[in-house]
């Protein structure tokens, strides 16, 4: 996979080290030389580039990317400009960092594929969330067991959530599932709301889009993780 990370700041340098060090091509781009200068032996390539100034922009190899990880933070403006002119350029996929609500709802309106809230969840979260191809939320309970709530992987659609609770998903416990529904935000646009599934009814499938809640150790997950792989 070969990621463009703009924004190198704190979060999004420690993304771009991670991801390296997970094996990925990552490319970075920041408007300050000094945080270019920061990560540049870290990463495959990095530019100072000005991402709000649509030519600049142009400079970074945009068509060669899988995901676009917008991690700027400080400035709502650039990040949403900087948004608007990778739609503008065609960019498939695209991660925003969102400072507050209201900058949520915009990327909710932008329909970026995903919304990113660090102070919510560390980078590494996010690391686990690209190798398990699916939005996840993790708890870590000590070194080796976690806490993890993620979009169910296209293998398990259909499954009856019985069988699940039986045998558990490759060594994990399933805890609990929810299923979406959609809601209006403060902008009106309508986004999904999670509403919780009774698992122990006879007859419940998994459905996609469904999002579970499962325990178990490290090793579990980096099994699930190359099952999907």
């Amino acid at each position: 996979m070969k990621y463009l990370i703009i924004g190198l700041g704190i979060y999004g340098s420690n993304l771009a080290i991670d991801l390296t060090e997970m094996g990925a091509e990552v490319i970075g781009a920041d408007i300050r030389p000094s945080n270019v200068e920061a990560i540049k032996e870290y990463v495959s390539t990095v530019y100072i580039v000005d991402s709000t100034d649509e030519t600049a922009l142009g400079v970074l190899p945009l068509k060669n990317i899988d995901i676009a990880i917008v991690a700027i933070g400080e400035n709502f403006g650039a990040s949403i400009k900087t948004v608007a002119l990778l739609k503008k350029h065609e960019v498939k996929c695209i991660y925003a960092r969102a400072i507050d609500s209201l900058h949520q709802s915009i990327l909710e309106g932008l329909h970026v594929q995903r919304i990113l809230k660090p102070e919510q969840r560390a980078a590494t979260d996010l690391v686990s969330e690209l190798g398990l191809g699916t939005s996840i939320k993790s708890m870590k309970v000590d070194s080796e067991s976690y806490v993890m709530r993620f979009t169910v992987p296209q293998y398990l659609i259909g499954t009856p959530y019985s069988e699940l609770i039986e045998d558990g998903v490759c060594g994990l416990k399933l805890i609990a599932a929810s299923r979406p529904k959609q809601k209006t935000n403060i902008l009106g646009i309508s986004v999904d709301d999670p509403v919780p599934l009774d698992i122990s009814t006879q007859g419940t499938e998994v459905k996609e889009n469904d999002v579970i809640v499962c325990f178990g150790q490290k090793i579990n997950f980096h099994t699930l993780y190359k099952r999907i792989s």
